[in-house]
């Protein structure tokens, strides 16, 4: 118990706890249940993309082109539904995690097969992308009218309280709570980035696993770009621009180690959630939704200069140990 009041998790549990508080003491209404249930929503998208990010992060690796993947996916469904309403929606559900997954597959071929560093290819592959939502859409908007009331109301329909969006993202959590406890390549993602060396000799492929993060992250942006479109009713070529940094942000305030290996999937979880109570909190307290990005700059460095610095004293210990031994 002590040491979890000491975590990152603990202190991001009391964070959302005095926000909440100092949010509530003017507007009472921003806390009901209701309202929760809203914020949860509109972060759930966030949620779903930080998760993906979370393993490829934890592998050495960094994927800067899931917004884009989102967009491009994103696009595709609007259009596809709106030139043929008859298609099923399992089918574009399908679909949608079929081309996140091919896209996110095209960036771990290139990081593992031609040893290309991580973010250079995903930059390329991320304008890339956007290019192509271009092309394919000669720049016009697919609006509401146009989409198909299956399509619009899928993600919006109502189970319990609380929409099929967010119904998503507490499935996807629970799998990767399961996935990075129980299972032999949840294991792998923690090995490769903390020792990709030591990896090697336990019999784990550093780069087939980089490859699988990659290819979890593009069908998870995926699978979110339908989400997207059909909870909004709009597809356009610059949706969900700059995306990416909220989503580095979640990860990083969540304490996932940028430098690999380190991190847990509560921690991402309270950082997106941190990061949604504070995009929907902006307007409530009149400061402008355009301070949003500044905040997830400013919280990307003061996260990732605390994980340096926790990493930097963990070294020491460790160096102390090997000096005893010798």
């Amino acid at each position: 118990m002590t040491a979890f009041l000491k975590s990152r998790e603990a202190i991001l549990l009391g964070a959302i706890a005095v926000l909440l508080v100092l949010i509530a003491s003017r507007f009472p209404a921003f806390v009901e249940p209701s309202n929760l249930a809203r914020v949860f929503t509109d972060t759930s998208p966030l949620i779903i993309l930080a998760l993906g990010q979370t393993v490829v992060i934890l592998t050495r690796c960094i994927d800067l082109s899931v917004a884009a993947n989102l967009a491009l996916t994103g696009m595709v469904c609007a259009m596809l539904n709106a030139a043929m309403p008859g298609v099923p929606l399992a089918a574009i559900l399908l679909l949608a995690v079929a081309m996140g997954a091919v896209m996110g597959a095209i960036n771990g071929v290139m990081v593992w097969k031609l040893s290309i560093p991580p973010i250079v290819v995903t930059l390329g592959t991320m304008t890339i992308y956007r290019g192509l939502i271009f092309v394919i859409s000669d720049g016009a908007w697919v609006n509401a009218h146009e989409m198909s009331p299956a399509f619009t109301g899928f993600p919006r329909f109502d189970i319990l309280g609380l929409p099929v969006l967010a119904w998503i993202a507490i499935l996807v959590t629970a799998l990767f709570f399961v996935m990075i406890a129980r299972t032999p390549l949840g294991r792998a993602f923690y090995a490769v980035g903390g020792n990709p060396g030591a990896a090697v000799y336990t019999g784990i492929d550093v780069g087939r696993t980089q490859f699988m993060a990659f290819v979890i992250s593009g069908a998870l942006a995926g699978l979110t770009g339908y989400l997207w479109v059909a909870r909004y009713s709009v597809a356009y070529v610059d949706i969900a621009g700059g995306f990416e940094l909220e989503v580095v942000a979640a990860c990083v305030i969540g304490g996932i180690s940028i430098a690999g290996g380190a991190g847990t999937i509560l921690g991402t979880l309270l950082g997106a959630l941190f990061l949604g109570i504070v995009k929907n909190a902006l307007p409530v307290v009149n400061i402008s939704p355009f301070w949003q990005m500044a905040i997830s700059g400013t919280a990307i460095i003061v996260a990732v200069a605390f994980n340096a610095r926790s990493s930097r004293s963990k070294g020491r210990i460790i160096l102390k140990s090997a000096e005893g031994h010798a």
